[in-house]
C-alpha cells in the first residue's frame, strides 16, 4: 500500500511536473497545525533524482551549477542553481554528496530540463549517471518534534542530527536498505528528508506516523514555504530568471570563488558591476484572501513595478505572497494589486479587481 492510500477516501491528489501528489489528507489547517506544533510528514517523492558516479562526479557536477560542489567531502551538501549559458535558472538543486557519487535532486517542473543538461555535458564514459527517481523515494519530516521523531525511525541520536549543517546528511542501514537522513532548512523550521529504496518507503511512513508525525499535503507545504519565503522554481523563478533575482545569495547558494561553470559570467557580472532590477519579495494583504498568481503590482502612479508568484492564505499572517517587485520599491510601500476575476464579470472590464498589499524588504520569513 503506498503512503498516498494509507488515508484511503481522505487525500486530496494533484499534479506537479507531470507527477501525482497529494494535495491534503484531510484538513489542511490540522495539517498546517503539526507542522507548527508536532511534527508533518511529507511525501517528496514527486522530485526528481538523479545520480552521478565516478571518482570525478563531484567536479563534473560542480561545472553545472552556482555552488563549490568540488569542495565538499562525502556527507556533505549544498543548495545551488543549475544555469542556461545565459545565466537564468535551469533548475535549483539540492546536491548530496556521498562516497563515490553525487545525488542530486531536483523539483518535478525542473527535472527533465536538468537530466538534459547533465546528458548534454557530462560524459557517461568520464562519470556514469543514472535517474534514481523511481527508484528512490523521499519522505520530509518537519516541525518542533521532527528531529525525535527521525532519531526514532533511524537510530541517529538526536545530538548528531542537531549537528548537521543544511543539506549534510548521514547514511544509515534500515531494514538491510541504505538510507540517506540530510537536514533541509526549506520551511524555516527544523527538517530532515530520508531518501530511500521505493519498497522501504512505506514502512519508514508507517514508522513515522506511529513516532508522532502527521501526514500533510502540499498545500500545507506551500503555506509553509511562502511564509518562509523559499522560491519553488516554475513558480516564483524560471528560465528566465537570474539566481540573484530570487535570492540565492542569501539562500548561500552562490560562490564567487569556485571554478568554471555554466552561466557563471552574467552571475558574476551582476555581484561584481551591478544589481538586479527586481528580486522576490513578500507581499502581505490586509484580510485571509491574497492576491492571485499573476496579478500586477502599481505603484501610486499607476506603474507596473511586480508582479504576484505564489500566493497562500497562512493561518498565522493571513494573505501572504512571494512576488517580483522591482529593487526601488522601499519596503513598506503600499502598492495595489490588479487582476480580473471572471467569476465576477466575465469578459467585461468590471471584472478587474483591485487590492492593496504591503511590501516586505525580502520574503517573509518565520523562525
Amino acid at each position: 500500500m503506498s503512503a498516498r492510500t494509507l488515508h484511503a477516501g481522505k487525500a486530496t491528489v494533484g499534479d506537479v511536473g507531470g507527477r501525482s501528489v497529494v494535495l491534503a489528507y484531510g484538513s489542511v489547517a490540522a495539517e498546517y497545525d503539526a507542522l507548527h506544533a508536532r511534527a508533518a510528514l511529507f511525501d517528496r517523492s514527486h522530485r526528481g533524482r538523479l545520480r552521478v558516479s565516478g571518482e570525478r562526479a563531484a567536479e563534473m557536477v560542480a561545472g553545472l551549477v552556482t555552488n563549490d560542489v568540488a569542495a565538499l567531502a562525502p556527507g556533505q551538501g549544498c543548495y545551488a542553481a543549475a544555469l542556461t549559458a545565459k545565466g537564468k535558472i535551469v533548475a535549483d538543486v539540492r546536491v548530496f554528496v556521498e562516497e563515490g557519487s553525487v545525488l542530486v535532486d531536483v523539483p518535478a517542473r525542473a527535472a527533465a530540463a536538468w537530466a538534459a543538461m547533465v546528458k548534454k555535458y557530462v560524459n557517461p564514459r568520464i562519470a556514469p549517471h543514472t535517474d534514481e527517481t523511481t527508484r528512490l523515494r523521499d519522505i520530509g519530516v518537519f516541525g518542533a518534534n521532527a528531529r525525535h521523531v527521525v532519531a526514532t525511525i533511524t537510530g541517529v541520536q538526536s545530538s548528531a542530527l542537531t549537528a548537521l549543517p543544511p543539506y549534510a546528511h548521514v547514511t544509515v542501514e534500515i531494514d538491510g536498505a541504505r538510507v540517506l537522513v540530510a537536514s533541509v532548512p526549506e520551511l524555516g523550521i527544523e527538517g530532515f528528508e530520508l531518501i530511500a529504496p521505493a519498497e522501504q518507503h512505506d514502512a519508514l511512513w508507517r514508522r513515522a506516523m506511529e513516532a508522532g508525525a502527521t501526514p500533510a499535503g502540499l498545500e500545507a507545504w506551500e503555506i509553509a514555504r511562502v511564509e518562509a519565503g523559499r522560491p519553488e522554481w516554475g513558480l516564483d523563478m524560471d528560465d528566465s530568471t537570474i539566481p540573484q533575482e530570487a535570492n540565492f545569495d542569501e539562500l548561500h547558494a552562490i560562490s564567487y570563488t569556485k571554478g568554471c561553470y555554466v552561466g557563471q559570467e552574467t552571475v558574476a557580472r551582476v555581484h561584481f558591476r551591478g544589481h538586479v532590477n527586481k528580486h522576490l519579495r513578500g507581499v502581505r494583504a490586509p484580510g485571509v484572501e491574497p492576491p492571485p498568481r499573476g496579478a500586477t503590482l502599481h505603484d501610486a502612479e499607476g506603474a507596473v513595478v511586480g508582479d504576484v508568484r505564489s500566493a497562500v492564505r497562512s493561518p498565522m499572517l493571513g494573505g501572504i505572497a512571494l512576488a517580483m517587485v522591482r529593487r526601488e520599491v522601499a519596503p513598506g510601500t503600499t502598492l495595489v494589486a490588479r487582476w480580473r476575476d471572471d467569476a465576477i464579470a466575465p469578459d467585461d472590464v468590471a471584472g478587474q479587481v483591485e487590492r492593496r498589499v504591503d511590501v516586505a524588504a525580502q520574503p517573509i520569513a518565520i523562525q
